[in-house]
């Protein structure tokens, strides 16, 4: 059981130039480690490795790994406005109520007032909330939005900022 749990840990990775970008499984960071691909990062906060026993010897597995090796980025680009994304976007969850049933697509600012179909002026909103706003602007009706609409961030950008919002780094750890 404890074996089960030590490969279901995750290591956080980083780039050569100390980006972060993504968590991978403690297996494959061993395979980094030990291939010179990748090297132990200390961010200064206290945390210990994650050991890891063979029938010879017990390896602490670094939390946070950096890449030796040029790390080739993938091509990204903001994804086509479709229902799909802004579902995925706004988390399945109208962003007028919180709720997560019979969910359409609601332009914020209405196609007749104006508006346009982008990632600015498309949210997720349920029948009930979207038949209420109607042809009106949600300041008229007296409706807010739970989050302000926008295009997807780049993978590792958006893995970037859940990252240091979960790991604060002390600043007094950062003084020489």
């Amino acid at each position: 059981m404890v074996r089960t749990q030590t490969f279901r840990q995750t290591v956080a990775v980083f780039s050569k130039s100390y980006l972060p970008l993504n968590q991978i499984n403690i297996k494959r960071a061993v395979i980094l480690l030990v291939t010179g691909k990748a090297e132990p990062l200390d961010l200064g906060n206290g945390v210990k490795g994650i050991p890891m026993h063979s029938p010879t010897m017990v390896l602490l597995v670094p939390q946070y790994i950096r890449l030796t090796v040029n790390h080739q980025e993938r091509s990204w680009r903001v994804p086509a406005v479709t229902r799909r994304e802004v579902l995925r976007r706004d988390k399945h969850a109208c962003q007028y109520c919180g709720s997560t049933k019979h969910l359409t697509l609601d332009h914020v600012i209405p196609v007749s007032k104006g508006g346009k179909h982008t990632w600015d002026n498309i949210v997720t909103a349920c029948e009930r909330c979207n038949n209420r706003k109607s042809n009106h602007s949600p300041q008229q009706i007296g409706m807010t939005l739970r989050t302000t609409p926008k295009a997807p961030l780049h993978p590792i950008v958006a893995f970037a900022e859940q990252f240091w919002r979960g790991h604060k780094v002390q600043s007094g750890n950062l003084d020489n």
